[in-house]
């Protein structure tokens, strides 16, 4: 099953970072948040991803291409022009497979699933925000989604701050508001799981957003239902937040590493 990461955006909320990098490389440790988020996937065996790109995209693209080099020790044979080259690898992400996909400078976060449709070749598929860590369980995540048979499963978790807030009545989500002013209840907490056909729900025009328009009727329509996390989650959204989970992962305290 395929993991969708969006990273395309321009984070302007964290602008003394993002000025120089996209988002999803801001680090946690010795490692963008990117790199956390798809840990915690692969910990239960979801290790085929899809990075939609779009603001300093490039970025992303040459992190992962020389991956094997910036990660580990290796050996260069100069005056070689083969660049022999040997990786002295003790790396535990082998058979990871990434698509990194250019979806648009632009483009909002609907429009760049749209263009990601072609390489969803399952029935089902799962997404999230490339600024957002927790320590949820994928597998109940997905058992949820396959159980209850609606169109989209969102991960609610406890308020924090303000995001795209969800009225629900038992488990099936009756309305769907993106960053309500005030709010009590559950906020969305990303980590989705769709059925492919939220696809005729989306468009491939810049301006096809995801929360705003499609999610709202899909809510209306009874196919968005709400998957109840009440452990940890967080997201880099300002300097604060990242000095925040800096501090977690330094102290031993990052309840999202659910890997070894």
């Amino acid at each position: 099953m395929k993991v969708v990461i969006l990273c395309g955006g321009l984070g302007t909320r964290l602008r003394e970072e993002t000025e120089f990098r996209p988002k999803p490389m801001v680090h946690i440790g010795n490692r963008p948040i990117l790199w956390h988020i798809m840990k915690i996937y692969a910990q239960y065996g979801f290790n085929d991803f899809i990075l939609c790109l779009g603001y300093k995209g490039e970025m992303i693209k040459e992190y992962f291409y020389n991956y094997e080099v910036l990660n580990n020790d290796f050996t260069i044979e100069l005056g070689n022009h083969n660049k022999n080259i040997k990786i002295h690898s003790n790396l535990n992400e082998s058979g990871w497979r990434i698509t990194l996909a250019d979806t648009g400078e632009k483009a909002l976060k609907g429009a760049r699933l749209k263009r990601i449709e072609k390489y969803i070749d399952g029935k089902q598929f799962m997404v999230t925000y490339g600024d957002g860590v927790a320590n949820i369980d994928i597998n109940s995540l997905l058992a949820f989604h396959q159980n209850h048979g609606k169109l989209v499963t969102v991960t609610g978790i406890n308020p924090t701050t303000r995001f795209g807030e969800l009225k629900i009545r038992g488990d099936q989500v009756e309305s769907f508001t993106e960053k309500p002013q005030n709010s009590g209840g559950l906020i969305s907490g990303g980590f989705f799981v769709f059925d492919k056909g939220v696809f005729d729900y989306l468009s491939a025009d810049d301006n096809c957003d995801f929360e705003i328009g499609p999610l709202e009727k899909i809510a209306r329509e009874g196919q968005l239902m709400i998957y109840r996390h009440t452990g940890f989650w967080a997201c880099m959204d300002s300097i604060r937040d990242m000095e925040y989970l800096n501090r977690l992962w330094s102290e031993g305290k990052a309840e999202w590493k659910v890997w070894d």
